[in-house]
């Protein structure tokens, strides 16, 4: 593995979903580089909030975004 792989390896990532009507307010989930949530780690509300999250791009959210944490 290289540095530079390591490095991004080793990031912490969160996808974010920004609420369309309430500057600053929005959802957050821990993932991976990809976007991809581990729901398994996620307690049953985060779980619940996830979906909810997802089925409300919009609506309430706008298309998440992948961020370094």
């Amino acid at each position: 593995m290289t540095s530079d792989a390591f490095a991004l390896h080793s990031l912490q990532f969160e996808i974010r979903f920004q609420s369309l009507f309430h500057e600053g307010r929005g959802m957050a989930f821990p993932c991976d580089a990809a976007g991809r949530v581990d729901l398994e780690a996620l307690s049953e509300r985060g779980r619940s909030n996830y979906f909810f999250a997802r089925a409300m791009v919009g609506r309430e959210y706008a298309t998440p975004s992948v961020r370094a944490a």
